[in-house]
């Protein structure tokens, strides 16, 4: 299961992915408070510095406020569409001939119009029974198939105009690394690492992206993402039902869609569709950009004003997400089979991002994950043990929150017997005071792995970009007093408050009648080196990686590792040493195997 897994960031944003797993739920220490430069220019951008004198380099970024929860159905998927859009150059960049790429367009754009009245006569003959699938070959119409004839003609013209990946090979030609993107429910963040002297290049190439981009190749990317939905969602074993589990618990809240989109939405999704929630919500005003690494604060504030000062303010502000979580008055439970082992997934809503309770929500988490944690000492060790794996978390989105706790089954045991020892924990916890010592020892490792974290500019950078794009940049140093001030009591009583029987959701899975029912493959052996608590996430990396067809992707994945690795602070070290070997060995076995299509 991957419910735990509630920051669904794009493949291989590794380094920022694991960043996330360090501190999540973690803040610095009140002797670590960050100092921050705070403006807002002329337009409603705002801009953060962090001036760090430690190396020559800055880490840079900016977060819009957008996000899956910000869709509606019949474009679920765009906000993730548009972090591979805005890679495609502007105006300036990614083109031999940009008068001529427009005019292709606008022409592609034309026939995409016929096409879709086309497609609307297939979708009315699969309502009427008369074909069963809209997407394959032998249920296009006769005038939809001399289209996308003269469409495919339009677009080998502009690939030939097409200047690949200008873009990152800009960059990283004069030495920038780590140069990814990430969508989730509530944000869309861009980042690299530049030097310092480099600086203003970034300042003009991200404020031309913002301000003039082209997005090319739209419908060709589209079907990448659509392709990106089947690897992660279709082909793997739990995929649909995982996504069936999210919709049901968020049932009526926009959380319940996923972040790739539904699969009939990402080919439905037009250029003006992308256009209009472009102009709405990559407008300046719903931007923040930082910048934390070595500057002079007034030079790169007189750069913010001069680059991204000139994109014009948005003319509609973004409409507010007004819709609110329903309230639960029952158990919700999914039973579900497939060809994985046996497991079992309890989510429990909770709480938005810095609401009060959050922060005792996050301790309870951890007072139950990891190898010293309560649940693996009552459930996976022991003569008792009915799991081989259990996992905790709590995770607060900008608009409502989740606690969940899974658990994979051992051999000769059953999901529900995995359910009952967890709420046999759970119900400790509900009745009795943590110790005092438990509870210091949990606060003692929230400020370690922040105080680690934070020793890197990109682990700063990512930090305040999440907690911009969920609602406020401060939780960054105005957490750590929130988390050190939870008592004992406060454990309980959200536990009392919110673990309870009708606000939970419950998905249990049992291997498929008939499948074989063989022994788990084998332990990777260097992740016995990894954290326990970390094992998970590691592992559904190790999965994408193994599946992984985009040789661009796998390179930035590997620069970005590469120039960070003197930052990884050391109980992190196997889990990215790990990823990036297989990241190499999947690239060197790709670039081995023969060339049969053109890479999109």
């Amino acid at each position: 299961m991957k419910r735990i897994s509630f920051r669904r960031a794009a493949p291989f944003a590794l380094p920022a992915a694991l960043a996330v797993l360090a501190v999540s739920g973690a803040f610095p220490a009140r002797s670590q408070e960050l100092r921050v430069e705070e403006h807002v220019l002329s337009n409603g951008m705002k801009l953060l510095l962090v001036p760090r004198r430690d190396e020559p380099v800055v880490s840079a970024g900016w977060v819009a406020r957008v996000g899956s929860a910000n869709e509606r159905p019949g474009i679920t998927g765009i906000s993730h569409l548009f972090e591979h859009m805005m890679f495609k150059g502007t105006e300036a960049i990614g083109s031999k001939d940009a008068a001529q790429d427009a005019r292709l367009i606008a022409e592609q754009e034309r026939l995409r119009g016929l096409m879709r009245d086309e497609e609307s006569k297939m979708r009315a003959a699969l309502r009427r029974g008369e074909i069963d699938d809209v997407t394959k070959p032998e249920s296009k119409t006769p005038r939809y198939k001399e289209l996308e004839k003269e469409f495919d003609v339009l677009v080998k013209e502009q690939r030939d105009l097409l200047v690949k990946n200008e873009f990152d090979r800009t960059y990283t030609k004069q030495g920038a690394s780590g140069m990814n993107a990430s969508t989730n429910s509530d944000l869309t963040q861009y980042f690299v690492t530049v030097p310092k002297n480099k600086l203003e290049l970034w300042m003009w190439m991200e404020s031309d992206r913002l301000k003039a981009p082209v997005f090319r190749e739209f419908y060709s990317e589209r079907d990448v993402v659509f392709e990106e939905r089947r690897l992660r969602t279709e082909s793997t074993p739990t995929g649909r039902l995982d996504e069936a589990f999210e919709e049901m618990f968020w049932h009526g809240h926009p959380y319940s869609w996923p972040v790739v989109g539904y699969p009939s939405d990402i080919p439905a999704i037009t250029k003006a569709d992308a256009d209009q929630y472009y102009a709405l919500f990559y407008a300046p005003n719903n931007i923040t950009a930082i910048l934390v690494g070595d500057f002079d604060p007034k030079d790169a504030l007189a750069m913010g004003e001069r680059y991204f000062g000139r994109i014009p303010r948005g003319k509609n502000p973004p409409p507010e997400m007004t819709i609110l979580p329903p309230k639960w008055e029952a158990e919700m439970r999914m039973n579900g089979e497939a060809d994985t082992n046996p497991q079992v997934g309890i989510n429990w809503h909770t709480v938005a991002f810095q609401n009060k309770d959050a922060y005792a929500l996050q301790v309870l988490a951890q007072l139950l994950n990891g190898r010293t944690g309560r649940l693996y000492k009552a459930m996976v060790v022991g003569d008792g043990a009915v799991a081989t794996n259990v996992t905790a978390a709590a995770f607060s989105r900008k608009y409502a929150g989740e606690f969940g706790v899974e658990a994979e089954v051992k051999e000769g045991k059953t999901p529900e017997d995995a359910e009952k020892a967890i709420y046999v924990e759970l119900e400790k916890i509900k009745k009795d005071h943590v110790p005092a010592e438990e509870l210091q020892k949990v606060k003692n490792n929230f400020a370690a792995q922040v105080f680690r974290s934070a020793q890197s500019n990109m682990g700063i950078l990512y930090q305040l970009m999440g907690n911009e794009g969920r609602g406020d940049w401060r939780e960054f140093n105005g957490g750590p007093k929130k988390v050190q001030s939870v008592t004992a009591e406060d454990v309980r009583r959200v536990a009392q408050t919110y673990l309870t029987k009708e606000n939970r959701g419950v998905a249990t899975y049992t291997r498929k009648a008939g499948a074989a029912g063989a022994a788990a493959a084998p332990e990777e052996p260097a992740l016995l080196a990894v954290p326990e608590q970390m094992r998970p996430m590691v592992k559904q990396t190790l999965a994408r990686l193994a599946t992984s067809t985009d040789t661009d992707k796998l390179k930035q994945t590997i620069a970005q590792m590469e120039s960070q690795s003197g930052q990884v602070p050391p109980q992190m070290k196997p889990a990215t040493d790990l990823i990036l070997q297989k990241a190499r060995e999947r690239l060197t076995e790709l670039e081995k195997a023969p060339k049969t299509t053109e890479k999109k």
